[in-house]
């Protein structure tokens, strides 16, 4: 007999419900981009991410604060 495995998507009502590391499924749900957007981003020179083989990794400190760095403000 066959064990079936059933993965369910975590939902995070908040930041400090997410883990240290975030996936890019976990930045695409954040920033409300699609999955292929959030692969293109990561890409971008200056994101924070870390790269483990083929798997990449956002450190979410890191990301947060990058993300705060990308506001623009006008006077």
């Amino acid at each position: 007999m066959q064990e079936q495995v059933i993965k369910t998507k975590t939902n995070y009502t908040n930041a400090n419900d997410l883990p240290l590391c975030l996936k890019v499924s976990d930045i695409a749900a954040v920033m409300s981009i699609s999955p292929v957007t959030a692969y293109n981003l990561v890409k971008t020179e200056g994101f924070p991410r870390i790269k483990l083989g083929r798997r990449i990794v956002i450190p979410k400190d890191a990301f947060f604060n990058w993300l705060h760095n990308q506001t623009q403000t006008t006077l």
